[in-house]
């Protein structure tokens, strides 16, 4: 892309708001070297890698780059051979916690779940270097001293210069604090100069102390003297600080030759963390531009929605809508001065920029872009005083350059195309231009006070008109962008609200055509039906707003509606457990008590005693349903009759379903879920609507010996696995001694696990001979029938 354009468009403004968000010096030259991409692919994976920054903030708010330094050039220095000072180890040993912390902190984030892909390879390739660290770490502290604990050389030379300087320490404070010595001191203090200890003695006294004289006030009535009593460990103290200091430098020496082998892979981690500083510097410009991952294209195809001009206040910037490339190829701008034109302009040329440099641009979600192999823009004044060119001519000579160059993969932005020149041959210039520009393919943006351009996009293809709106009332622009409708000119209305008389208007008027008149009238009729479809689209985005809350809410309800079924069902269940419990309980003690009636007995229980304990027994039974009524006599056939819309029982299904009408006398169609079916009415049962029903377990298999056979199915839905299991084990028994060729087990569909618990129970039966799934009629996959030896 050209420098002048991106300066023109603002493009430069865009990198030093980006800069600001790097967390090192690494990530802020990427941002200063960032271009915008030709190539397709380039600029997707730039700006998914952007997005994964994004989601990475969003879900955790920050990442975790704090530490890292650029250490390149301390890198160089050891490769020939450098020695690295204790600050530049430090920032090598802090680049590979960090690069290592952040390489822990990605893969975490995958291993929970979270797509990474782009960071998740960058940082698979981030070498730990954990024992250069460590070697580092054991040497120099936080604040960049050299510990003790660096060699044990150098821990006996710390320990001979405390010796050293707490004996003439000692010696000195002495010597401060003797009455005779104090009178001859300028302070009661102990000083240094030229890393030795000193007193400050008065001038007068420089005899009674001896030693060497170091230094002297300004006014030369103290002289620095160290005492003869304290130079010769003074000397021994100096002697172990050179010591020290060559320790130092032979323990920095080494770790220089540590961070020298480890260069290259130090150099690598450092590119890696750099374009993962860079990755989170567009993540967080995106996050204060509010900006969103534009969907890129190869077609050159632009659909912007709510596009804001990144440096203009979010909070308060009209946003625009735009569409280029599919239905038509140029878009033609009219309207008044100030009223957005050329922002409208700069806000497709530098969104795009953005687009082709992996930045998240200021619009709404499902926005479009496309790659352009150049963007050429004439905008602005750009005369040019030393070479005497006028403004017409400033833009022509700009103009002549890009009609050079422009080809179909060109975005081009003429901002008052023909302008400085005479109307009517600067309008015919701008249509030649344009179509020039047209037929070599380009897609092109043109702003224009040229009445004459109003009428050029209703005569071409793929051209079409648009204007910025103007507020009569308020003699303001409200810089909305309206496409399809040409700007009309507002002079006379403008005119009568800043009070012209009216007989000079309406004379103004009539030196208007009426074939001009026409037009205006044509445009202000197309604006105030846009208007109203605007206001009309506003009130059914918030219809449907208002539909989806509703719907949100209707929800909302439904989950707890199943939430409370399930907790009444969840009781039920409870306390029919509960009275089984009891139930087996009651039994248990029946039994022992007969056993212990027939030991007394020896085997002969008088009646009452049995009596006795089948009526316990019978109490004992949990009544979890009401029980049929014996019928008495000889059976008879049913004579029940049923009419449309009444709830019955299909016996042979066990499923619930409704009349639909009368086949027959001895048949009903019924309608079962989706399902309807002829039913003989001897397999329907009545279902009796009651006003209030308890909650009751969902399945209830009837014991042997009670009035009821027990059922020719089991409905095991809502019960738990464990005890799903159990009770289709004892049903199988019973269902053998009742005689049943054949069996039911209603799981229901649900996840599947139940089913598959059921199935493979089923198999390694005993009194299984094969098992089937449910036919259509049957209740398909949520039913297992098994057929029985």
């Amino acid at each position: 892309m050209q420098e002048r354009v991106q300066r023109v468009l603002e493009y430069t403004k865009i990198i030093e708001q980006l800069k600001k968000h790097a967390s090192s010096s690494l990530g802020r030259q990427k941002a200063e070297q960032l271009q915008p991409s030709i190539d397709f692919e380039e600029i997707k994976h730039w700006q998914n890698g952007t997005d994964e920054g994004v989601k990475v903030l969003r879900l955790k708010g920050q990442a975790p780059l704090g530490g890292i330094r650029d250490i390149r050039a301390s890198l160089k220095r050891t490769q020939i051979g450098g020695v690295l000072n204790t600050d530049e180890l430090l920032d090598i040993s802090t680049t590979i916690y960090g690069g290592r912390r952040f390489k822990r902190f990605t893969e975490g984030m995958v291993e929970g779940g979270i797509e990474l892909p782009i960071l998740d390879s960058l940082v698979a390739d981030i070498e730990p270097l954990t024992d250069l660290e460590r070697e580092i770490k054991a040497c120099i502290d936080d604040n960049g001293h050299v510990m003790d604990s660096a060699s044990p050389a150098l821990r006996t030379i710390r320990g001979q210069l405390r010796t050293f300087e707490s004996r003439v320490r000692e010696k000195l404070e002495s010597m401060v604090r003797s009455s005779s010595y104090q009178k001859m001191l300028s302070d009661a203090i102990i000083t240094i100069r030229n890393e030795r200890f000193v007193l400050p003695v008065k001038q007068e006294y420089r005899g009674n102390f001896g030693g060497m004289v170091h230094d002297q006030s300004a006014s030369g009535a103290t002289l620095f003297i160290e005492p003869q009593a304290v130079v010769t460990i003074n000397n021994q103290l100096k002697e172990a600080k050179a010591k020290e200091a060559r320790e130092i430098e032979k323990i920095l020496r080494e770790l220089s030759v540590l961070v020298g082998e480890s260069a290259e892979l130090l150099a690598h981690n450092v590119a890696i963390l750099a374009d993962i500083d860079f990755i989170f510097t567009k993540a967080q410009y995106s996050r204060e531009l509010k900006a969103t991952k534009p969907i890129m294209n190869d077609r050159e195809y632009i659909s912007l929605h709510k596009g804001r001009h990144p440096l203009l206040d979010q909070d308060t910037v009209v946003p625009i809508d735009v569409e280029l490339g599919g239905a038509f190829q140029s878009l033609i701008i009219t309207g008044p001065n100030t009223g957005g034109k050329t922002v409208t302009l700069k806000t497709i040329g530098l969104l795009s920029l953005m687009a082709q440099s992996g930045l998240q641009i200021p619009a709404e979600e499902e926005s479009e872009m496309t790659v352009f192999e150049a963007i050429y823009a004439d905008i602005g004044d750009e005369q040019s005083i030393e070479q005497s060119l006028s403004t017409f001519s400033s833009h022509m000579v700009n103009i002549v350059d890009i009609l050079k160059q422009v080809n179909f993969k060109s975005l081009v932005l003429f901002d008052e195309l023909g302008a400085g020149t005479d109307p009517q041959e600067g309008a015919a210039l701008a249509i030649s231009i344009l179509d020039y520009v047209y037929a070599r393919g380009a897609k092109v943006i043109a702003t224009t006070h040229y009445s004459e351009l109003k009428a050029y996009a209703y005569n071409r293809d793929g051209v079409i008109n648009a204007s910025v709106e103007f507020n009569v009332e308020t003699l303001r622009p409200t810089y909305k962008l309206l496409i399809g409708v040409p700007g009309r000119s507002n002079a006379f209305e403008i005119s009568r609200r800043l009070g012209l008389k009216p007989s000079i208007i309406d004379e103004a008027k009539s030196q208007i055509s009426d074939e001009d008149n026409k037009i205006d009238n044509m445009i202000r009729s197309l604006e105030d039906n846009q208007k109203r479809a605007q206001e009309e689209r506003e009130k059914a985005i918030a219809i449907r707003k208002e539909a989806e809350q509703l719907k949100a809410d209707l929800e909302a309800e439904l989950r707890h509606l199943e939430q409370d079924r399930d907790r009444l069902l969840e009781e039920a269940e409870r306390k029919a457990e509960e009275a089984v419990a009891n139930a087996k309980q009651t039994a248990e003690t029946v039994i022992k008590e007969l056993r212990e009636y027939q030991k007394e007995a020896a085997g002969n229980v008088k009646e009452h005693r049995l009596i006795d304990a089948r009526k316990r027994l019978e109490n004992a039974t949990p009544s979890l349903r009401s029980k049929k009524k014996k019928s008495t006599g000889t059976a008879k056939p049913k004579t029940v009759s049923f009419k449309p819309g009444d709830e019955v029982k299909v016996l042979s299904f066990g499923q619930k379903g409704h009349i639909i009408n009368k086949v027959s006398d001895k048949e009903y169609q019924v309608q079962i879920g989706i399902l309807k079916m002829n039913v003989g009415v001897g397999d329907l049962e009545p279902i009796k609507q009651t006003k209030e029903k308890k909650p009751e377990p969902r399945s209830f298999v009837k014991v042997q010996g009670s009035d009821d056979s027990v059922r020719p199915e089991l409905d095991l839905r809502g019960k738990r696995y464990e005890d799903a299991m159990i009770e289709v084990d004892k049903y199988l028994d019973e269902a053998m001694l009742a005689g049943y060729p054949q069996v039911s087990i209603i799981h229901g569909k649900g996840t599947g696990a139940l089913r598959s618990g059921v199935q493979q129970l089923l198999k390694s039966h005993p009194n299984v001979k094969s098992t089937r799934m449910g036919a259509a009629n049957e209740g398909g996959s949520g039913i297992t029938v098994a057929l029985l030896k």
